[in-house]
């Protein structure tokens, strides 16, 4: 299933892509928003898919928001104006709606959302991994990684940067999921939707946030917190 959240300043246009969503049955509808803003949260905790986001809104228009966002889930944009569309392509949007948008429009758009998430899905991005390190492929090179000299794993739509201890990021073709499956739970733990630390190099936590250094803040969001709470307390001593 598609995780998704519409976003829509019109409440008559956001129930129907709600229903929209409902209707299709490999879309999963996780949330309605009357506003940029009030998504904008949401989306920091949670793993959405892909977002339906109207473009004029006041406030904050569904352009800027997805622009200010670090690592946007996938977009399509619906909007009463034709002349955003070019620069909707700009940021990547999977599709362009135009209002009023009838269903078949609607069923186009997300099946070439489908289309893209299947592809990732088939990831053939070859990781071999052990306790100790894993092989990688970035670029044209196979890379050996020492496990424990990942600090965290840093999601990026398709990519994945990968942080090491004293040496330059690594960027590979894979899924956060992949990257997840193949690193050991007893050292490695998702904190976030963008976001796997390793546990071992964690030297601060406050107000929610993983401290390697004072220019890397990792946040915990609301989804994976119990999880990362509970290691805490298994190892906090009173």
């Amino acid at each position: 299933m598609i995780r998704c959240i519409a976003i829509d300043d019109e409440p008559l246009a956001l129930k129907q892509i709600a229903e929209y969503v409902k209707k299709t049955p490999f879309l999963e509808l996780k949330g309605e928003f009357g506003s940029a803003i009030h998504a904008m949260d949401f989306i920091q905790d949670e793993e959405v898919d892909l977002m339906f986001v109207d473009i004029n809104m006041p406030d904050l228009s569904g352009m800027d928001f997805v622009k200010s966002l670090n690592n946007p889930p996938r977009i399509i944009f619906t909007t009463a104006y034709s002349e955003y569309a070019l620069e909707g392509f700009r940021v990547d949007a999977i599709d362009y709606l135009l209002k009023p948008i009838g269903y078949s429009d609607f069923l186009k758009g997300a099946n070439k959302a489908k289309e893209w998430f299947d592809l990732q899905s088939r990831d053939t991005t070859k990781i071999d991994s052990n306790e100790k390190f894993l092989f990688i492929k970035s670029g044209h090179k196979i890379i050996r990684i020492n496990l424990s000299d990942i600090k965290y794993v840093e999601g990026m739509r398709e990519y994945v940067r990968i942080h090491l201890v004293n040496q330059k990021p690594i960027m590979s073709l894979v899924s956060m999921k992949k990257m997840e499956e193949n690193l050991s739970s007893d050292n490695f733990m998702r904190v976030h939707r963008s976001y796997i630390v390793n546990l071992d190099k964690i030297t601060t936590v406050e107000r929610n946030r993983i401290i390697f250094d004072e220019k890397v803040y990792i946040p915990v969001s609301e989804q994976y917190k119990p999880k990362f709470q509970e290691y805490l307390d298994k190892n906090f001593l009173l």
